[in-house]
């Protein structure tokens, strides 16, 4: 008997009848198939945990949630704009995600800055968790598959899970943080004594990041990144801050180590001035911060054309760490993801895939390929994190964290 699905196999070969994950679908799907086309968003919740991240949940009529994070400063601020993003997205449907990103960043007559981003990435990640639970995809299947087969993490080098890369504090390796604006000889040598000492006990087959955080000045930072080259760091994070993108650009061509920064600039837009004037040729956009998972995919297409990797921020939680983990599974130029080795047992409902020799396997679920468990979270719903102004103890200014 002649059917439809023999005509079409007849024409385009049995590949045709396969999903993106390689099986047949079932039956009983096809009238799933024509109601993801009426799936609408029906409820936008948000939650601000004592740590201070902040996440948003997106239900639809069709029983499927999304999960997505936000910026963890202004944590209250984040998670009241996420709820005000319901008068626009409450009724729609939860699928279009890059047009919903539009409307969203393109609705408001003032655009951009840190939180109103935070509140784009949070939802964005929302939909496209919701999105990839209606296909029954992960998110890096929607996006042309995988471009790895694993993701290399860096967080505490350890020899079981094979974790080989790390990052240090400048102020760890100086036993203080920098304070002067131009801070003299005997910061200085503390902080170059404390690399080579660590340089030392991991020996050469870990690679070292050390973090300056945006809180050194242009002069000691100069001075820094000429003293501790001779020791090989795999690269400087926030020399200065980003706020003066020519300065930065000034410090780059001044030392052989690539420069690191990202986590406090957010949209293409931020981005497009790092590469044009090669302030940093390693990018550490934050998905929670920097416009979700739509603008990440589209900062690392620019980042490639300037040759410049991605290694996404993430002191947040578990969604963070999954979304940025989609983005690494779906573009070329992935170098490595920050807290790849945080288990975040503390909110999963299922464990994470363990760390193999150093990566992290591709996360396969549907959707950001993690399982929020409810009850965890809700018991860790309480008031943020207060402001944390610095200061210098010698004189009582203030001075950056």
């Amino acid at each position: 008997m002649i059917t439809r699905r023999n005509t079409l196999a007849s024409l385009l070969g049995p590949a045709a009848l396969f999903g993106l994950g390689g099986t047949l679908p079932a039956r009983g799907q096809s009238a799933a198939l024509g109601a993801r086309e009426k799936i609408r968003v029906t409820k936008i919740e948000s939650f601000v945990l004592k740590n201070s991240w902040v996440f948003v949940k997106i239900s639809t009529d069709a029983g499927i949630t999304g999960w997505g994070e936000m910026l963890k400063d202004d944590a209250k601020a984040c998670a009241a704009g996420a709820l005000e993003v319901g008068h626009y997205l409450i009724g729609q449907d939860p699928t279009r995600v890059v047009h919903h990103w539009q409307a969203i960043h393109r609705g408001a007559f003032y655009r951009g800055g840190p939180v109103k981003t935070a509140i784009s990435s949070g939802i964005d990640q929302a939909l496209w968790d919701i999105t990839g639970k209606v296909y029954n995809l992960p998110v890096h299947r929607l996006m042309g598959g995988p471009t790895r087969d694993r993701c290399r993490v860096y967080g505490r080098p350890d020899a079981k899970s094979g974790v080989s890369a790390m990052k240090v504090q400048l102020q760890n390796l100086a036993g203080r943080k920098p304070t002067k604006y131009n801070e003299g000889d005997k910061f200085v040598s503390e902080a170059v004594e404390g690399f080579a000492a660590l340089r030392k006990k991991m020996g050469p087959g870990v690679d070292i990041g050390v973090e300056f955080h945006g809180a050194v000045q242009p002069t000691t930072a100069l001075r820094l990144m000429a003293a501790l080259e001779p020791y090989n760091p795999w690269f400087y994070e926030e020399v200065v801050q980003a706020l003066n993108v020519d300065v930065m650009a000034e410090l780059a061509a001044k030392t052989r180590v690539p420069l690191a920064t990202g986590e406090r600039i957010f949209t293409k837009w931020g981005f497009k001035e790092i590469l044009e004037k090669k302030a940093a040729m390693i990018l550490q956009p934050d998905v929670c911060y920097a416009g979700g998972i739509t603008e990440l995919k589209i900062i690392a297409g620019m980042a490639e054309a300037y040759y410049a990797p991605i290694a996404p921020h993430n002191p947040q939680g578990p969604c963070s760490l999954a979304a940025s983990l989609q983005i690494a599974a779906s573009i070329p130029n992935f170098l490595i993801q920050e807290r790849g080795d945080n288990e975040y047992s503390a909110l999963l409902a299922k464990p994470l895939p363990p760390i193999v020799d150093g990566y992290r396997p591709l996360l396969t679920d549907p959707g950001l390929g993690i399982t929020i468990d409810e009850n965890k979270l809700m018991a860790q719903v309480g008031e943020p994190r207060p402001y944390l102004p610095q200061f210098d103890a010698d004189d009582g200014s203030v001075v950056d964290w």
